[in-house]
């Protein structure tokens, strides 16, 4: 039986750095066809906003699989009301084991902690896996609340 434990965690601890590593090579090489290389996955977390995902405007989540750092995400308030989902990852060989399911869960509920009624998100077209979980925990399609390159459709969900 797979036994799931669910933490806030700093952003800079080492089972959450190497999960931050993982979830930016494993995104970057799906969007460049081959696999990201250190400098490139480097580049992907200089600078890329992470120590906001700390109280009063965040918080950021490890989930351990049988006591190995296997997933995680963040929430960032954007403003009175609404909370950003990100970061969302699962190591692959952990997916199938309700652990994605406990995450949103702990996630949204760390976003009504910090006072939000709405969780949104954006996302690319093709990690349709983690399209398939947003749509399966209530998110729908939303009009764009944000730009960026790497955006592609967005969603939302009333907490």
């Amino acid at each position: 039986m797979t036994v799931w434990t669910l933490t806030a965690e700093a952003f800079d601890s080492p089972d959450a750095t190497a999960l931050r590593r993982a979830y930016y090579h494993d995104v970057a090489s799906r969007y460049w066809g081959r696999p990201a290389t250190v400098a490139e996955v480097d580049a992907g977390l200089d600078g890329d906003g992470v120590e906001r995902l700390t109280s009063p405007t965040g918080q950021f989540l490890v989930g351990r699989c049988d006591g190995e750092a296997a997933s995680c995400g963040g929430v960032l308030m954007l403003d009175q009301e609404r909370a950003e989902l990100t970061r969302v990852f699962l190591r692959h060989h952990c997916r199938g084991r309700k652990g994605a399911g406990l995450l949103m869960e702990s996630l949204e509920h760390e976003a009504r902690s910090l006072g939000a009624r709405r969780m949104v998100l954006n996302t690319r077209l093709d990690l349709v896996e983690a399209r398939r979980l947003y749509v399966r925990h209530g998110y729908a399609e939303i009009p764009a609340y944000c730009t960026g390159p790497y955006m592609d459709v967005w969603y939302g969900k009333d907490l």
